[in-house]
């Protein structure tokens, strides 16, 4: 059980902390609302018990197929783009939430968080590629998947934290250059995506 868990906890920080789409985008809004950080992480984390719950039911492998793999490949690299535009075009937003004209919504973030998540193929792979490694360790199930989701859930609350906390480091400037490096780097993700799905759908 120790074991299973631990390794869990391990592979679920793995998979959480490299620089990717779902952490630029919690970074960007933890600059400006923890709670709407948090909510990001926690709705990429639904995305992720979601197909895990196909996972257990058996259904995942019937997405695992190349027509729907495209579609949601080219849905999630416009988002990600949409993300890239919204993210330039708020470069310049106050860093201080008490001086925004709209609030960063936590409903909203959730949903970003969501959307993106699920309209990533290759979440569905990476499930996948766990249960094949869950089994060829022969680990527990439950609590590799609990572990992994005690990493994800401590890294999407203390990062943004450790952000949020730190923000009067940052000048209004400095917040600015951020965003459009952020925006920059959201674009990039994107379009990497699309050449991805290039090469391995075409």
């Amino acid at each position: 059980m120790l074991t299973s868990l631990v390794q869990g906890f391990l592979f679920g920080l793995g998979a959480a902390v490299p620089l990717g789409p779902i952490n630029v985008l919690i970074m960007s809004t933890a600059l400006r609302s923890y709670p709407s950080a948090v909510a990001f992480g926690a709705g990429a984390m639904s995305a992720d018990a979601t197909y895990l719950t196909l996972l257990l039911f058996g259904l995942l492998s019937l997405l695992d197929h190349p027509t729907i793999l495209l579609v949601l490949g080219l849905l999630g690299s416009g988002f990600l783009l949409y993300m890239s535009y919204g993210i330039y075009q708020g470069r310049h937003d106050p860093i201080h939430l008490q001086t925004l004209e709209k609030p960063p919504s936590i409903i909203g973030n959730y949903l970003k968080g969501l959307g993106l998540t699920l309209l990533n193929p290759y979440t569905i792979v990476f499930w996948l590629s766990v249960s094949t490694y869950i089994q060829t360790a022969k680990l527990q199930p439950l609590w590799t998947i609990l572990g992994m989701f005690g990493g994800i859930l401590l890294w999407i609350t203390l990062m943004p934290l450790l952000i949020h906390k730190t923000k009067h480091l940052f000048s209004q400037k400095t917040v600015t250059i951020i965003s459009t490096l952020s925006a920059a780097i959201i674009a990039f993700f994107g379009l990497a995506m699309l050449v991805r799905i290039a090469r391995d759908f075409f």
